[in-house]
C-alpha cells in the first residue's frame, strides 16, 4: 500500500492518515476519497509499464490501487475487470451516431460490475483480518460481495430487500454467503448493515460509505483509457477523419451514485499522473421512479432530496444516494448532464441491445435508454464518439427480461404445426 497515503472528505476536504478513519468523514459524513501518492507513481511508472502488462484484469491496475495484490492467481477474485467492448454499428446507424460501442460488465465473474468494487474490498478485509464482511444490496454487489468472498475463504452476511430478483439472491445462496432479507427497502437494509457492522464489529462493504468501492470501480476508466489509446492508434493507421473528433462520451446508470462517481475518480486519477490531456465526458442515466441525484443535478445543486423510488431496475432503485454528491460532480466537472427514463423506455432498451447479442439486465439497458433519449434531445451529435456502459446480465432478473419480449409460441411437434405457425 505504498502509494495509498490516506484520505480526504469529499464535503470539506479534511485529510486523514490511513489509520485514522475507515468509512465516512468524522465531521460530516462525507464520502472519504482514497489520496494517491501520485508523485511516487509517477517517478516509478510510465503510462506504457500498465499498458504492456499481460495480466487479463483489474489487477493489472495494480500500481493505482490502494491494496496489494491479493494472494493466488487462479480464483475468480483475480477475474474480475478487463471487459470487452463491442462496436454496435447497428444501432449506431438507428440513431443516426457514427460511433457506437458497449462496455458489457456482464461478463464479469457474477456477472455485474460490482465484482470489481467487491474484488478491491475483498482484498482490504484481508489485510485488516476482518472475520466478517458485510453488505446491503438489492442483488449485485451482493452476489459480487459473496462471490469474491467464497473464491477466497471470507465469510460473508448481507443484507438484501425481500423484494429482490430470485436469481440474484440465488447467487448469494450458493456463494454460501449468510443471507438475511430485509422486510424494507434497499436503503432501510443499508441502515440495518452499518448497525450490524458496528455492533459486530464486522467489515462494511457498503457502496457510497466504503471508500475501498470506488477504488475498484475506477478500474472500468482505466480500461476504457486503454481501449481508447488503441481506438487512436487504429484510427490513425487508417488515417482517419477521426484525428479530430470530439471527446469520447460515455452513458452510465446510476443508483446510488458509486459506479459513475467511480469511473470519474479513474479518469482523475490518469489526470493527475498526466496520462490523459483530458477527460472524457460522462453523462449519468437514472430511472424516473429513482432519480434523486439526477433531480439535483438539474437543479444546480448538490443537495440530494430522498425520494420513494419506484422502478423495476432494482440495481438502481434508491432512496436516498449514498454518494449522490460526488455523482453530481461527475457530470458536472466533465461537461455532462443527466437524464431520466421510463419504465417502458428501459424494458425496450433490453430488447434492442438484445439483438445485438447483448442480455442486459434492466439497470445495464438504463444507460442505453438515457443514449436514445439524448440523441432526440440534441445532447449528443452524430460526431460523438460514444461509449455505454452495461453493468449487469439479464439473466439476473429474467422476469423484467420477459418483458421486453413475446412469449414463445407452443405448438403440436409436427411439421404441419411449424408450416401453420410460420
Amino acid at each position: 500500500m505504498k502509494n495509498f497515503t490516506g484520505y480526504k472528505c469529499s464535503l470539506c476536504g479534511t485529510e486523514y492518515l490511513p489509520g485514522q478513519v475507515t468509512y465516512t468523514c468524522p465531521k460530516d459524513g462525507g464520502n472519504l476519497d482514497v489520496v494517491l501518492d501520485y508523485e511516487l507513481i509517477k517517478r516509478k511508472f510510465h503510462y506504457e509499464d500498465i499498458t504492456s502488462r499481460t495480466e487479463s484484469s483489474l489487477w493489472r491496475y495494480l500500481p493505482l490501487l490502494p491494496v496489494d495484490e491479493p494472494a493466488g492467481d487462479s480464483t475468480p477474485l483475480h477475474a474480475a475487470g478487463w471487459t470487452p467492448v463491442f462496436a454496435l454499428p447497428r444501432l449506431a446507424e438507428k440513431l443516426n451516431l457514427k460511433h457506437l460501442w458497449l462496455k458489457d460488465e456482464s461478463r464479469n465473474p457474477t456477472a455485474s460490475f460490482k465484482d470489481r468494487a467487491s474484488a478491491v474490498v475483498v482484498t482490504r478485509a484481508r489485510e485488516l483480518k476482518s472475520e466478517i464482511v458485510v453488505t446491503a444490496s438489492t442483488g449485485n454487489a451482493g452476489a459480487a460481495l459473496a462471490g469474491m468472498s467464497a473464491a477466497v475463504g471470507q465469510k460473508a452476511v448481507i443484507f438484501a430487500p425481500k423484494s429482490a430478483p430470485p436469481a440474484k439472491v440465488a447467487q448469494l445462496l450458493v456463494f454460501g454467503a449468510k443471507v438475511i432479507l430485509v422486510d424494507g427497502t434497499y436503503d432501510d437494509a443499508f441502515d440495518l448493515t452499518v448497525k450490524a457492522a458496528d455492533e459486530f464489529g464486522w467489515y462494511c462493504r457498503n457502496t457510497g460509505y466504503n471508500p475501498f468501492t470506488i477504488e475498484g470501480k475506477k478500474t472500468a476508466a482505466f480500461e476504457i483509457w486503454e481501449w481508447w489509446l488503441q481506438a487512436h492508434r487504429d484510427w490513425h493507421k487508417k488515417d482517419s477523419p477521426l484525428d479530430n473528433h470530439p471527446p469520447l462520451t460515455i452513458f452510465v446508470s446510476v443508483g446510488d451514485g458509486n459506479i459513475i462517481s467511480g469511473i470519474h475518480k479513474g479518469f482523475k486519477d490518469l489526470l493527475a499522473l498526466g496520462w490523459i490531456p483530458n477527460m472524457p465526458r460522462i453523462i449519468g442515466v437514472q430511472a424516473e421512479g429513482s432519480a434523486a441525484i439526477a433531480n439535483a443535478f438539474n437543479a444546480n445543486t448538490e443537495t440530494i432530496t430522498p425520494v420513494s423510488a419506484t422502478t423495476l431496475a432494482d440495481s438502481i432503485s434508491v432512496d436516498l444516494p449514498r454518494d449522490g454528491v460526488r455523482a453530481v460532480r461527475a457530470a458536472k466537472e466533465t461537461g455532462g448532464t443527466y437524464i431520466t427514463v421510463t419504465d417502458d423506455e428501459i424494458i425496450k432498451s433490453i430488447a434492442e441491445l438484445g439483438k445485438m447479442g447483448v442480455f442486459p439486465e434492466p439497470a445495464g439497458a438504463t444507460a442505453y435508454a438515457g443514449l436514445v433519449k439524448a440523441t432526440s434531445l440534441g445532447v449528443v451529435g452524430s460526431d460523438d464518439p460514444i461509449l455505454v456502459m452495461n453493468t449487469g446480465s439479464g439473466l439476473k432478473d429474467v422476469k423484467a427480461a420477459m418483458q421486453a419480449v413475446n412469449p414463445a409460441p407452443i405448438i403440436e411437434p409436427t411439421l404441419e404445426a411449424v408450416k401453420k405457425l410460420l
